[in-house]
């Protein structure tokens, strides 16, 4: 594989993306494939120090559009330090969110607009979007009942919003689906941890096999 190829996984608060990503990684290097593994908002130092801002549960006060520039600015520095030099040496980038998360979060759960979030992420990736996106789709009640379970996880601000709010998130995600149907591809998250890395593995390969 002479080309990079830029993978994103996508999906509301406890869909299980993070653990995924991380199995698939594993298996795809296992399988000689080279391998990047990331995650947004963070990936690198400036990016994750604006994380820490972002998702800080003190930080209540955060206007929405602060968030949505925020979101764009850790993007921005993550895109160019990490993941562009990436696929320029051939490599597979895994991230766990990218653009689609600030559409479905900022763009419509919080209301600003999907086109003018959108339009913030335009100016920081400058086209750059994703070759193939992993949908993780799961009820919000599901979703959170198993971050409460998992005491190891990291509690965020966003975990904290009212179930309305999650409903939104996955309402604007299903937007994103019809929107983007040539990249994202759905699964089925309430399975189990197997089935689903199974289901992923399946559409990455085959992506992979068309190269």
């Amino acid at each position: 594989m002479n080309k990079g190829l830029f993978i994103t996984v996508e999906g509301p608060d406890g869909a299980g993306k993070s653990t995924i990503i991380h199995k698939l990684s594993i298996k795809l290097e296992e399988e000689g494939y080279p391998v990047v593994l990331t995650r947004e908002p963070g990936g690198i130092e400036i990016a994750e120090q604006i994380r820490q801002v972002i998702l800080h549960t003190s930080n209540t006060k955060m206007e929405r559009r602060t968030e949505a520039l925020l979101y764009a600015a850790a993007r921005r520095q993550h895109l160019v330090e990490k993941v562009i030099p990436a696929i320029n040496e051939g490599k597979i980038i895994l991230c766990d969110r990218f653009i689609d998360s600030s559409l479905a979060y900022q763009g419509y759960a919080r209301g600003i607009g999907m086109e003018e979030v959108y339009s913030i992420n335009q100016f920081a990736i400058e086209s750059m979007m994703p070759d193939l996106t992993l949908y993780f789709d799961i009820e919000p009640e599901v979703g959170l009942g198993r971050i409460n379970k998992h005491n190891d996880r990291e509690v965020n601000r966003l975990d904290l919003e009212a179930l309305e709010f999650h409903h939104k998130v996955r309402e604007g995600y299903l937007l994103l689906l019809d929107q983007f149907s040539n990249r994202m591809r759905k699964i089925d998250a309430s399975g189990s941890e197997e089935e689903v890395f199974q289901i992923s593995y399946r559409i990455v390969k085959e992506y992979l096999s068309r190269m």
